[in-house]
């Protein structure tokens, strides 16, 4: 953790790979392991044992090239004021780690640059409501301690220092015992970090920062410390040993987050999404009591829904239509009694209340989140960092910068060249984007036809399922052996193949949006990461509903009717719903590529892939040629241990994984109340899951401040919106809901469902069937003359037979006036919500005036107290002054006359004074 002196800490490290040509050691350094390239006396040469000391065989001029480049940028950084600490290359190859520490003056500096809010030496009670609340949060302090982590933040949560800016000029009003750990390691390499993006190199292109650099190959890592090791022997502890201890854990999963140690150790915003994934996990419980409460509603009125009854009775027999062509027969309804009985479970009155349940959980749940942002961001200090944050995304990506340059050198050649390399990047403040819309329209058109070619694809794929469903199904119908449970083996593994191409397209469509993103050419990181979430989640979002959107709302909907079926290339029927509808067949799906999803991603991807990298890595550097290691014997310090660590690749796999578990909680809720069950038992191990990694298998990230999750805040909420609307059409199109109410109150005799199926029914006079497709071989029981299928026509005998009757006009109005009423009721209900939930938190809205209120009279009586001690050493001089003054004058004048003199001097001496 810190130089080889013991005292100076490390704050960051650059890692590169360097190779040489007969290289042996220099007479000069025998026996030394360290080249110190800066002690922080000058910071601007380097001294004695570096790498100068060191012969270096003939390298190749790309080598050479980038040793220069290093050599110049740890040149900048030192005339920054950093110190740098880095290895001998003393064998032909190998990895050089440059470690840097920023001294005081650095960090002082810095800070103020960056206005990052400190602690002071004031103090304050943060005060709960009245003494209802008082009571109340004492009575859930003591209920809840069994599942407080043990760490130090979670001891007293009733105090908060006052904070303000850090200034230097200002040092008085801060509580700086000692200046080493004033600022903490996370804080540290922040700034080392913003000083490592904003430092130049003239000899790369005159390119800005070490991201620059690293794109280049120039560098091969950059990365802060771990905090030791996380499994390290012995009582000594450390910030990662106690996360791990007390949060990365499986054994650990009933205890809540230490989310302000979280953000102590990982930043502001790793520290949010893990408090945000929390939140959304406890709101998961309500949500699952309730979704199971709708399931054993539905399995206790089983035996009372008359529908499935009237299915299952074989003495009312319904003699249904073929479904196939020639060889299938005539089928009694009361064959798919078990569908029937199984619809009942998730097609009931109670789905119907949970789906409104769902819309306002979700708006209660995004309002929540709000108030939690805005609790954290008071206690964060995070209030007011707009600007500092627009400043910290102000450096330009290198991909943009090697466009820049390319556009300025086809424009005026070499001296436009000449002119970039004149004006160095750090006087070039202005934010205009020096490439127009002609520059990124090729990228603009690459990424239009490119996402609809995807989407065109995934459209492709499901209508690829489609024939193998309807073609499997025929063929099957063919042999006496699988005629009998063809439906459920078509459906089977149809949807294992739809879970086996999301699980490949997702990881496909997660490399193409970057590619996208990247031919775009934004300036920032974050311009960069908002177009890469909103073509990743377009992407993901088409791929993973798309099979469920067409069993929702496409399947059974073009069939026809027999005598005049719809048919896929000229043999083969379209494939209908179940007797039972398509609901259950939509929540077979559902809940197959939801578990599917959660299950492959979560085991396969999240842990044994990490594992694989690492396996490979190391199994890499073994058999790397080289010379052996003196030192290999060691114990390793932490830059190696950290160095072959995974590199953190940020937070968008994190979040959409969670926002499309989101979308299938939400949109699809009426046809799977089980979902936030699963949803929450996946949520409980992906929690442990996330911060195992973060904390044992990646790097340290860099310490990023933000108030809030950004974009996922906005997709969410368009989430919420969506599933409303999805939800009413599942209700009123996919369901048998509204024809049960339509045939309840308008068709039925004494009010009930008796006669429903029935009059769901139509009549089909079979010699009308065409030529080739009746039923070959007909082992039927008895002569049919009509046969039914499940649709609202006029029978054969009427005027106009086949044509839609009455009946159907009537279901189809009463179904879209369902969806305009489900969801303007609904809508209404989630503003209504909306408005009654403050967003910013009363307490915390007090908190913050009085807090203004007390940072205002500690400034001044800190200023008070420093003019006074700054006044007493004058005063008493002045006293002094004066005494004499009037003994000198009273010993020379003869009477009053020169009194006035010497009054006058004093006032002058005082003056001069």
């Amino acid at each position: 953790m810190h130089f080889h002196d013991n005292q100076r800490k490390v704050d960051y490290v650059l890692a590169y790979h360097y190779r040489k040509r007969g290289a042996h050691l220099g007479h000069g350094s025998p026996g030394h392991s360290l080249a110190v390239i800066s002690n922080g006396e000058t910071g601007k040469e380097r001294h004695g044992g570096g790498p100068g000391d060191v012969e270096l065989g003939p390298l190749d001029a790309l080598e050479e090239e980038r040793r220069e480049q290093r050599d110049e940028f740890e040149h900048n950084l030192m005339a920054a004021g950093l110190e740098l600490e880095k290895d001998l290359e003393s064998k032909s190859q190998g990895s050089v780690f440059v470690r840097i520490h920023a001294p005081w003056q650095v960090l002082a500096r810095e800070a103020e640059f960056l206005k990052i809010k400190v602690p002071t030496k004031k103090m304050y009670e943060i005060k709960a409501g009245g003494s209802i609340a008082k009571k109340f949060s004492a009575i859930l302090q003591t209920l809840s301690s069994p599942l407080q982590p043990r760490v130090p933040e979670h001891s007293n949560n009733r105090m908060k220092n006052l904070s303000y800016p850090f200034s230097r000029e200002k040092m008085y009003l801060y509580n700086i015992q000692e200046k080493d750990t004033f600022f903490d390691n996370a804080t540290r390499s922040r700034i080392v970090h913003e000083i490592l993006k904003r430092t130049a190199c003239s000899r790369a292109n005159n390119t800005m920062g070490i991201n620059s650099l690293i794109a280049n190959n120039i560098y091969e890592a950059a990365y802060p410390l771990h905090d030791g090791e996380y499994d390290s022997p012995g009582d000594d502890m450390n910030d990662r040993k106690l996360l791990y201890q007390e949060w990365a854990r499986y054994g650990v999963f009933y205890k809540f987050q230490p989310i302000d140690l979280i953000r102590k150790y990982f930043g502001e915003k790793i520290g949010l999404y893990f408090a945000w994934l929390g939140l959304y996990t406890s709101f998961l419980i309500p949500s699952s009591v309730i979704g199971v409460i709708v399931f054993l509603y539905g399995c206790a009125t089983i035996e009372e829904d008359i529908p499935s009854k009237e299915m299952c009775d074989h003495q009312n027999a319904f003699t249904m239509c073929p479904l196939c062509d020639k060889s299938c027969d005539y089928w009694n309804l009361s064959s798919a009694c078990g569908t029937a009985r199984a619809s009942h479970l998730f097609d009931n009155p109670a789905t119907v209340f949970f789906s409104i349940f769902m819309a306002l959980w979700a708006t209660m749940f995004l309002e929540n989140w709000k108030r939690l942002q805005m609790r954290l961001g008071y206690f964060w200090d995070l209030t007011g960092i707009e600007e500092e944050e627009e400043r910290s995304q102000e450096h330009s990506r290198p991909e943009y910068e090697t466009k820049v340059r390319e556009k300025l050198l086809k424009e005026s050649g070499k001296s436009a060249v000449q002119k970039l390399e004149a004006n160095s990047p750090e006087d070039d403040e202005d934010d205009e984007d020096k490439l127009t819309w002609k520059d990124r329209f090729p990228g603009y058109l690459m990424n239009f036809a490119s996402i609809l070619f995807m989407i065109a694809l995934t459209f492709s794929i499901v209508f690829g399922v489609i024939v193998y469903r309807i073609t499997t199904a025929a063929a099957l119908s063919l042999n006496k052996a699988t005629r009998s449970n063809v439906r459920v083996t078509v459906t089977a593994t149809a949807v294992i193949i739809n879970l086996v191409v999301i699980l490949i397209l997702d990881e496909i469509y997660g490399a193409v949006a970057k590619w996208l993103t990247k031919i775009e050419v934004p300036k920032t990181e974050q311009t960069f990461e908002e177009r890469l979430i909103l073509k990743a989640f377009l992407l993901k979002f088409v791929n993973a509903y798309s099979p469920i959107f067409y069993v929702a709302f496409f399947k059974g909907r073009f069939v026809g009717r027999p005598g005049s079926y719809v048919y896929v290339f000229d043999g083969y029927r379209m494939e209908e719903c179940a007797p039972g509808g398509c609901l259950m067949e939509l929540c077979i799906q559902l809940s197959i590529i939801m578990l599917g999803k959660q299950l492959i991603q979560n085991n396969i991807f999240e842990i044994g892939v990490p594992k694989l990298k690492k396996l490979f890595r190391k199994l890499k550097d073994e058999t790397e040629p080289g010379e052996s290691d003196p030192d290999h014997s060691k114990r390793p310090e932490q830059w190696d241990l950290d160095h072959s660590l995974e590199p953190y690749t940020g937070l968008t796999p994190e979040y959409m994984e969670m926002i499309i578990q989101f979308g299938f909680v939400t949109l699809f809720v009426a046809s799977f109340p089980l979902a936030p069950v699963f949803a929450l038992l996946n949520n409980v191990i992906e929690v442990r899951l996330d911060a195992k990694k973060f904390v044992t298998e990646l790097r340290r990230p860099d310490a990023v401040r933000t108030k809030d999750i950004g974009i996922w805040f906005d997709i969410l909420s368009g989430i919420g919106k969506f599933s409303v609307i999805i939800n009413a059409f599942v209700i009123a199109v996919t369901s048998d809901f509204i024809p049960r109410l339509v045939y309840q109150y308008s068709y039925s005799h004494n009010g009930t469902l008796h006669g429903f199926v029935n009059h769901t029914l139509s009549f089909f006079n079979v010699s009308q069937l065409k030529e080739g497709t009746q039923p070959e071989n007909s082992q039927f029981d008895q002569e049919v003359q009509f046969c039914r299928f499940k649709d609202y026509r006029e029978p054969p005998w009427a005027p106009n037979p086949y044509e839609f009757s009455k009946q159907y006009w009537s279901v189809l109005s009463a179904r879209l006036a369902f969806v305009i009423i489900f969801q303007n009721l609904v809508m209404f209900l989630s503003v209504l919500v909306d408005w009654m939930i403050p967003d910013i938190p009363t307490d915390i809205s007090d908190q913050i005036k009085k807090e203004k209120s007390l940072l205002v009279d500690f400034f001044l009586k800190e200023e008070h107290e420093k003019v006074k001690l700054a006044d007493e050493p004058t005063q008493r001089s002045q006293g002094g002054g004066d005494r004499s003054r009037r003994s000198r004058a009273a010993s020379s004048a003869p009477s009053g006359r020169s009194q006035p003199g010497s009054i006058a001097s004093s006032g002058s001496q005082h003056t001069n004074v």
